[in-house]
């Protein structure tokens, strides 16, 4: 600790797990809150995990300039109020596209072939007694993917693997990329086979998948959700697999998790996941640098290395 060029800095970590206290106590004057509270004063930035950062939170802080996260996603903050108190928020962005792409063609692929309801078929004995229904072909076909940013660029080109045609929705386009744009959701899910959640959550995009837009995807749709979620209209998903809107769902994360409705519960056409898309030993080893190099930015320039923009 001795060694380090800002072990006089003062730096505290919410909700955030052990190896990471240790990988940040070994570059900085560390604690943990709300277990240590003396380093309140004085705590120039705030590591957080799986906390709200809001007026209330930000008050125990008077010298906070800098909200760490741990993930890509930012909907755990109050960007305005960041704003009005003049405190940065960065993430660790770039740390999880890889697994997190993987993870969804995965679900994509477990969904649509109906790998759970296969492994339950074995499972209970029924291999040889009657024949599952039949699934359809996963490559080949058109992939819509909603928020084309670190994940879903990574997604694509996987998507490629498979031969399949990309397209995405975001909130303006990438030129540099050579998918089908479409800029609205609704004509994205009338044109594409698989729709995929990868954008983050914000008032523009809570509840965006809805009754009319799943209407759109179509009875040989498949919606998947690795973003958050809020994203989806949980009520319209419902009915929608219960009715045959469409085809299934691949669930990565559930609004109100992890308390999960029970009519998505041993379903056939319905896969969940217990929001961990983008966790594995790699992952979190590359967010643990990743923490550690935006608050050493930070302490040296001014700027963490993976700034949000508070809009």
């Amino acid at each position: 600790m001795s060694g380090a060029p800002f072990a006089d800095r003062v730096v505290l970590g919410a909700g955030i797990y052990e190896p990471m206290a240790e990988d940040l106590r070994r570059h900085f004057r560390f604690a943990r809150w709300p277990e240590t509270t003396e380093l309140e004063s004085e705590a120039e930035a705030i590591v957080v995990l799986k906390r709200k950062v809001n007026a209330a939170f930000l008050d125990n802080f008077p010298k906070v300039k800098l909200i760490a996260g741990t993930g890509a996603g930012y909907d755990y903050a109050d960007l305005a109020e960041l704003r009005e108190r003049g405190i940065q928020l960065c993430n660790a962005a770039g740390t999880k596209d890889q697994c997190g792409a993987d993870f969804t063609m995965g679900l994509l692929i477990g969904t649509v072939r109906r790998m759970s309801a296969a492994d339950r078929h074995v499972q209970n004995g029924n291999w040889g007694k009657f024949q599952m229904p039949l699934t359809r072909r996963v490559s080949g076909r058109k992939i819509g993917i909603y928020g084309l940013g670190s994940i879903g660029t990574v997604l694509a080109r996987r998507a490629l693997g498979f031969d399949m045609e990309v397209g995405y929705h975001n909130r303006k386009s990438r030129p540099e990329f050579p998918y089908r744009y479409f800029d609205d959701l609704l004509s994205m899910a009338r044109w594409c086979d698989y729709l995929v959640c990868a954008c983050p959550l914000t008032p523009q995009t809570r509840h965006s998948v809805n009754a009319e837009v799943l209407k759109a995807l179509g009875p040989e749709g498949t919606l998947i959700n690795i973003a958050r979620g809020g994203v989806v209209d949980q009520a319209a998903l419902i009915e929608a697999l219960a009715s045959g809107v469409i085809d299934s769902a691949g669930l990565d994360v559930i609004e109100g998790e992890p308390q999960v409705p029970p009519e998505l519960l041993g379903k056939d056409n319905v896969l969940l996941a217990p929001h961990v898309a983008v966790i594995t030993k790699e992952t979190q080893a590359d967010t643990r640098r990743a923490v550690v190099e935006n608050i050493e930015t930070f302490f040296r320039t001014g700027v963490p290395s993976r700034l949000v923009d508070l809009g």
